[in-house]
């Protein structure tokens, strides 16, 4: 039985962004404040939440008039 496994897990654009801002911050080279050296993870928080409402309310609205 032949069978193929591939899993693309692992760091995404955002990760890769927050850990070069840190390695930046770190050795001196960027003197920004904490809060925009992790921002690549707020704000792709924020807009994964920012979707979620959004379809939630769609979804909420289309059950309500019966779609």
């Amino acid at each position: 039985m032949d069978s193929t496994n591939t899993n693309s897990g692992g760091v995404g654009f955002s990760g890769l962004l927050t850990l070069l801002f840190i390695g930046l911050k770190l050795g001196g080279v960027i003197d920004w404040s904490w809060v925009w050296v992790l921002s690549p993870l707020w704000i792709t928080f924020a807009l994964v939440l920012v979707a979620v409402i959004v379809v939630g309310s769609v979804l909420h609205i289309r059950d309500r008039m019966g779609l």
